[in-house]
């Protein structure tokens, strides 16, 4: 090593001690970039560098261009040090990350992430051993705690969550299932004196039927809850002995329990991939860029070798990009609805995705409005709803609680009642549909009474979108985007009624259920000559995020008439495109990719269950390589990719945010649990381009293309039965199409159906 090179690592090791000892900030860097390295190589060549980087990090180890790829060891001026892997400037394969506090994680990693299997040993001396997902375990681990405790089970979003065994050092051991990191769901709990208790938990204690047994073989069945006026049960002695007679059953909460806390996970405050690289002449804090390596001339590139030595038409960058390794972009997507802006620098070509500003969706509803008066009505009724003092409910519910008949009529005059306030509205009659079923599931959807209020009845007014749906119901949306309000048929209402019962009990077993979250479900009824009535439900937003929707599809698996009816020049962010205006297939992690095959069989066959049919997947696609343009090229209608486009507007109060943001976003340990089955889910989209010279296909042919995207899904327009109305549409296009390529089918073919074609479109990312 040379004088010079040994004096500029003395250097940065001053700097690293100097931050570690609190001294002040440095105002500038000691060093431009700087390397011992010749500075004559070809592109795409790889050699052995070291370099100290503009903000005093420290980087030695393979180099290729301008990015760490291969071995090498990278370290912060905060103390931070990574040593393994690198592919195109971010870690990637096998490496082991340092932080100052002295905690360490080997393993693998993924686009900069800690992913695939590894160690973590905390600063505590905690260590967890097992499966990670974007710096989160995830899948099958063991966790040592430093107290002596051993965790083996499931792990989701970074806490135990599913079956496990929890071992305390005292020899108290938990055999059973777990939810956000706490005991929930069936399991049973032996302590090392020979007790046990078999049952519910609920929240890390013991909630509903469930048997304490003593080492004697007497025991205690009941109904179990730390409020003792909800404890009843029934004492059973062994043999002929009553020696726990006495007993009452909430010494097992005071006493029993009290050597049996579960330790809390350690709290990481800095993820690798949230580490900045300062790579030399590269733009932006996360280097999130798409390149096309050419070979001397446009449109010829070297083909990349996949890992088994097969040579292929794509790879992906290990910084979240991907490399399409054939013509430039621009050209061979015929534009497809954005706009490619190319910057080279040494054979590299940087790509960007320009997007048109998304306008805000729907209408106003202002003063004027002819359903102004019908808004205000609403917002009325849905204050005293769910402001009405009710008591607090267990998740329990009773038969009754789902009669057709429970419903609760209130009548609303402008001058006021004993119950209603005086309005400026007409005269008005509200009803509300099974009101303790409805108040009971958004409170297992988590949903704060106050903010829902808020949210509908607040100062700010709905919006109505623009055209009805084709069923002819209108949908509003609130002001903040969180609810859409639906107008429903009479026999909508009485489907949603029929199956209220079996929803309930789908949407309480399964936390990730992609089927739509309905929250409340009322009529207003005019009074005077008109005697109008209007029943409305309603629904979560699927698309209420930070990200902006730049592309939506309504996916049903059907190809009659499923074309959007826009012309080219009316597409936005905002049209809903449709099964034959598909041009991507979604590439989902493992572990989500699992999950989500699972969660949609079960959705399916309860939709069958229920007679449902004529359900779809609405898709949203956030691109995160957008930024806007004012002038977009025009997307080409021949190249089959329809391409609404967006990236928030500021001055219509759509939230924007840029590349860095959404990287911090996405990787802060505090938004991550806001990422789940069909919600914020990071994923790679992949272009496909059907064939010209057969029928219609459903799903393109793959091209290689991969985009870096973020999605949201979920299972939509659930309350359509196979009823006589749908047989005789069934039986009337049977003669004149296929009867394989209409929507209105038997249940059980169409379930069967939407699956297959789903799973073409979902796909694991190998």
């Amino acid at each position: 090593m040379s004088k010079e090179f040994r004096f500029i690592v003395k250097a940065w090791e001053a700097t690293v001690r100097k931050t570690h000892t609190g001294g002040k900030k440095r105002a500038n860097p000691l060093f431009t970039t700087m390397s011992v390295a010749p500075a004559d190589h070809e592109p795409g060549e790889t050699y052995h560098d070291e370099k100290v980087l503009a903000n005093g990090d420290f980087y030695t180890g393979q180099w290729v261009d301008d990015y760490a790829h291969g071995q090498g060891k990278y370290l912060w001026t905060d103390g931070c040090m990574y040593v393994g892997e690198w592919q195109k400037g971010k870690t990637a394969g096998k490496g082991k990350f340092s932080w100052p506090c002295g905690a360490t994680y080997e393993g693998e990693f993924k686009n900069g992430y800690m992913d695939g299997k590894g160690t973590y040993i905390g600063s505590c001396g905690d260590t967890y051993r097992g499966s990670w997902v974007m710096n989160l375990k995830y899948g099958q681990g063991t966790k040592s705690f430093v107290n002596g405790d051993y965790y083996e089970g499931e792990w989701r979003r970074g806490l135990q969550d599913g079956q496990g065994r929890y071992q305390w050092k005292n020899g108290n051991h938990y055999i059973g299932q777990w939810r956000h990191g706490k005991i929930h769901g069936n399991g049973t709990m032996i302590w090392s004196n020979g007790n046990r208790y078999d049952g519910s938990w609920e929240e890390g204690l013991p909630k509903g039927n469930g048997t304490f047994r003593w080492a004697d073989g007497s025991f205690y069945v009941g109904v179990w809850s730390k409020e003792s006026k909800e404890q009843n049960g029934t004492y059973y002695p062994a043999g002929s002995s009553g020696g726990h007679v006495d007993w009452d059953p909430q010494e097992m909460f005071a006493v029993d329990l009290n050597d049996c806390k579960v330790c809390p996970q350690e709290t990481i405050s800095m993820y690798p991939s949230q580490k900045t690289l300062s790579w030399p002449g590269i733009e932006g804090e996360f280097l999130n860029k798409q390149h096309i390596y050419k070979n001397g001339n446009e449109g010829n590139v070297r083909p990349r070798r996949s890992s088994d030595g097969r040579a292929s038409n794509y790879s992906r960058s290990s910084n979240g990009d991907s490399m399409f390794d054939g013509a430039d972009r621009s050209s061979r997507d015929g534009n497809a609805g954005f706009e490619l802006e190319g910057s080279v620098a040494k054979g590299i070509r940087h790509q960007h995705l320009k997007v048109q500003p998304m306008k805000r969706q729907g209408v106003t509803i202002a003063k004027g409005h002819k359903n102004y008066e019908l808004m205000l009505n609403l917002q009325l009724g849905i204050r005293h709803s769910v402001g009405r003092p009710a008591p607090t409910t267990s998740l329990d519910l009773k038969t009754s609680a789902f009669d057709p008949k429970e419903k609760v009529w209130t009548k609303f005059p402008p001058e006021g009642s004993k119950y209603t306030p005086p309005h400026q509205s007409c005269d008005f009659r509200w009803k509300d549909y099974c009101p303790v079923v409805f108040r009971t599931l958004r409170k297992l959807f988590k949903v704060d009474p106050a903010d829902y209020m808020i949210s509908i009845c607040g100062n700010d007014a709905l919006r109505e979108l623009s055209s009805p749906g084709k069923s002819g119901s209108f949908f509003y949306l609130t002001n903040d985007d969180r609810y859409m309000i639906k107008t429903m048929k009479k026999a909508e209402v009485k489907v949603l009624l029929r199956m209220l019962p079996a929803y309930y009990n789908h949407v309480r077993s399964f936390e990730n259920t992609l089927v739509t979250k309905f929250y409340g479900l009322h009529c207003v009824k005019l009074t005077g000559t008109a005697q109008k009535k209007v029943r409305f439900v309603i629904m979560g937003n699927l698309f209420c995020s930070e990200f902006a929707i730049h592309r939506r599809f309504d996916l049903k698996g059907s190809s009659l008439g499923r074309t959007t009816d826009k012309p080219e020049s009316e597409i936005d962010a905002t049209t809903t495109l449709k099964d034959l205006d598909l041009n991507y297939i979604f590439r989902l992690q493992k572990v989500w990719f699992q999950e989500f095959c699972r969660q949609v069989d079960r959705d399916c066959d309860f939709l069958e269950h229920e007679r449902i049919m004529d359900y779809s997947l609405l898709v949203g696609l956030h691109f995160r390589e957008a930024s806007c343009t004012e002038n977009p090229k025009t997307p080409d209608r021949t190249s089959g990719a329809r391409t609404p486009t967006g990236n928030g507007d500021p001055d219509n109060g759509t939230p924007r945010l840029s590349k860095v943001d959404m990287d911090r976003l996405l990787s802060d340990p505090n938004r991550r649990s806001s990422i789940s089955l069909g919600i914020n889910m990071p994923a790679w989209a992949e272009r496909t381009a059907r064939r010209n010279d057969c029928e219609p296909q459903l799903v393109g042919d793959p091209t290689g293309e991969l985009y870096d995207v973020i999605l949201f899904f979920g299972i939509i327009d659930i309350l359509q039965d196979y009823d006589i109305s749908k047989k005789l549409e069934h039986a009337y296009k049977s003669f004149q199409y296929d009867p394989t390529s209409i929507s209105a089918v038997d249940p059980k073919l169409y379930s069967k159906r939407f699956r297959a074609f789903i799973f073409r479109v979902f796909v694991e990312d190998t």
